[in-house]
């Protein structure tokens, strides 16, 4: 196991790799692991060297602590309410880089695994949503809180909605009220709940089957699935035909159906 570790003496974020695994695990369980600046520069660094490591087959997102994430550091923001702008700047330069970052992980060629324990509220409820797959602790909770706050949760919105059907997500909204993991489950918001800490070995039992796949082919199944969802019907059909018919033509689709017609493992393309 390697592990690539930020330069300061105490990371915001960590990374561990085995077997074609990138665990990458928030790391300031003392301040409920909040999308911070460090936070946030950490997670955009980390997705920028995996998107270009031809080792890493699947990624897993956990959490030290007792809290998965707490959302943005509201400390940090409001500080800025004394800037000349009352923090306008600020608020549009952090929520872009957010925003950013959550779009790292839909166009990070590896599919991406949540492993929460704990709760995982407002833009941490984002960070889960915008993950590929996600796997719950059964103590886990969910939430999007700002109502309470006179902050509705906009930008959670936005991978809340891709997610959960449309009352599900204006339920969650509206109401900020915790979602515990089977309700999340029943909900979509994550796709099996394991047992109270065993999330992070489910979340990575997944990734290693994932990673037995053609890389090639999971991540171009992965980019059609996410550019066909924001098209209509027959666009995007006519978007997933040509997909297939180039996937056809690929090396690994050849050995993939050769090995199966001669009943034999594949030897898949690294």
């Amino acid at each position: 196991m390697n592990a690539h570790h930020r330069p300061d003496a105490a990371p915001a974020l960590r990374r561990e790799d085995a077997d074609g695994i990138a665990t990458l695990t928030l790391d300031r369980p003392q301040s409920r692991n909040p999308l911070s600046e460090a936070m946030l520069a950490a997670l955009a660094d980390a997705l920028t060297a995996i998107g270009t490591d031809r080792t890493v087959k699947a990624v897993v997102l956990a959490a030290e602590g007792p809290v998965f994430c707490a959302g943005h550091d509201l400390k940090e923001m409001s500080a800025h309410r004394a800037d000349p702008d009352r923090g306008r700047a600020y608020f549009a330069d952090i929520l872009g880089r957010c925003s950013a970052m959550m779009q790292q992980i839909t166009a990070l060629p590896q599919p991406v695994i949540a492993a929460v324990e704990g709760t995982a509220t407002a833009a941490g409820c984002q960070l889960v949503a915008s993950c590929d797959l996600a796997v719950a602790g059964e103590a886990a909770r969910f939430c999007t809180p700002g109502v309470h706050i006179g902050l509705f949760c906009s930008t959670p919105m936005v991978a809340l909605t891709r997610n959960l059907a449309a009352k599900h997500a204006l339920e969650m909204l509206l109401l900020g009220e915790m979602v515990p993991a089977t309700e999340a489950a029943r909900m979509g918001l994550v796709n099996r709940v394991a047992p109270a800490g065993g999330a992070l070995a489910e979340a990575q039992r997944l990734a290693a089957v994932i990673a037995s796949k053609s890389p090639a082919t999971i991540k171009v199944g992965k980019r059609a699935f996410y550019e066909q969802r924001e098209m209509g019907l027959k666009a995007a059909y006519d978007h997933a035909s040509a997909v297939m018919v180039e996937n056809m033509l690929a090396r690994d689709a050849e050995e993939g159906i050769g090995a199966f017609v001669e009943k034999r493992a594949p030897v898949w393309e690294s």
